[in-house]
């Protein structure tokens, strides 16, 4: 448990030592999401930057500045093609399905 908690306390200071790309507000940062959201949540070729840059008003350095603050603080992760996958919002993964108790749908002895 004590592990656990220090382990906690340490991202909790790396996330708040991070911050945001300079010249980068709140707000814009808020834009990013919404935009990397109305995209199907990945941000990894052209098709995908163009849109959030549009929507922002963002350059393509600002764009890729904040997808690496996003995977830096933990609310987007890096993808298989190169690109990140934002993960909180309306792009949060669903929760797996729980497993079926295994007991319960066992026919009965007899």
């Amino acid at each position: 448990m004590i592990r656990i908690t220090a382990a906690l306390s340490a991202l909790a200071l790396l996330t708040a030592c991070t911050m945001p790309p300079k010249g980068v507000d709140d707000m814009q940062l808020a834009a990013w999401d919404e935009a990397v959201a109305s995209i199907g949540c990945e941000l990894s070729t052209e098709s995908d930057y163009l849109p959030v840059e549009l929507q922002t008003g963002l350059s393509r350095a600002q764009v890729q500045e904040i997808a690496s603050y996003k995977v830096k603080t933990g609310v987007a992760e890096p993808n298989a093609t190169g690109g990140v996958r934002l993960i909180t919002g309306a792009c949060t993964p669903a929760a797996p399905a729980p497993e079926a108790d295994v007991m319960a749908e066992a026919p009965a002895a007899g």
